[in-house]
């Protein structure tokens, strides 16, 4: 299944790759031809990839974490996981949060977040007078216990 990327102007950065053959997601890189951007404690900014992305139908990518960022730094994907929509055809931008207490600084072409493409359902919706029953019912968040 074949993924485009369009270089934007200014990106020398190598093409979205995958890190080793058995990794689910791509890594995606910070944009940053005119310098570090500096994400303060408990702030949100739009890093730029410098790519654009045409999707194959009926699938998605899926903007994640990277997990030595959130574990190390505490710096996640605040809308996580981010959807690229397959007819969106911009600039992929990768919101960032910064939940540490202390300054983080993003530099050119570091390693922000992870891609992974998916499959798309778009099941027909329908609306009914009334569901069936199960055991758990209308049992909500902890319902089913915690252990």
């Amino acid at each position: 299944m074949p993924v485009k990327f369009l270089r934007l102007p200014l990106n020398d950065l190598p093409l979205p790759a995958y890190a080793t053959v058995g990794a689910a997601g791509m890594d995606l890189r910070a944009c940053l031809p005119d310098g570090p951007i500096t994400l303060a404690p408990d702030a949100v900014v739009l890093v730029p990839t410098g790519f654009a992305v045409a999707l194959e139908p009926a699938t998605e990518m899926q903007i994640r974490p990277r997990s030595g960022l959130a574990t190390k730094s505490r710096i996640m994907v605040p809308n996580s996981p981010g959807t690229v929509d397959e007819d969106y055809r911009g600039e992929v931008k990768v919101a960032l949060w910064n939940a540490g207490n202390t300054a983080f600084v993003i530099a050119h072409g570091d390693r922000i977040a992870q891609a992974v493409i998916a499959p798309i359902l778009r099941p027909q919706i329908t609306e009914v007078d009334a569901l069936d029953q199960t055991t758990r019912a209308a049992g909500g968040f902890g319902s089913t216990g915690t252990g």
